[in-house]
């Protein structure tokens, strides 16, 4: 059973740094994805950033320039920093792996969330 975990999340002020971290069961190459989700009250969960198992980084035009998805391969962690934070960061963060099967349907795996307050 695929475990994903996250720590990290609090309470910042604008301006201030998180570092949220994805702890996954199992080698983190056995996803084809790994990426960061945020969701807020009333609206879909929409990607942060995403770091393919081959491929170039990306980010949500929103965090460009502020946010840094990273992996270490030995530990099976993708961490999230976050710098610059605003109030519109708020949110909870879901960590998520996506697999192409075969077939080339998905299967997406995620975590429990954790949760982002930028606030005076």
């Amino acid at each position: 059973q695929v475990q994903l975990v996250e720590s990290g999340g609090g309470l910042v002020q604008p301006g201030g740094s998180l570092r949220l971290s994805c702890a996954v069961s199992g080698s983190i190459f056995s996803f084809n994805v790994m990426g960061w989700y945020r969701q807020v009250p009333g609206k879909q969960r929409e990607l942060v950033a995403a770091f393919p198992r081959y491929g170039s980084r990306k980010y949500s035009d929103s965090v460009q320039g502020r946010f840094l998805i990273s992996r270490d391969t030995a530990k099976n962690t993708v961490d999230l920093q976050m710098n610059s934070l605003k109030s519109e960061d708020t949110g909870v963060y879901f960590c998520n792996g996506e697999r192409v099967m075969p077939s080339g349907s998905t299967e997406n795996y995620w975590g429990q969330g954790t949760q982002v307050t930028v606030s005076s």
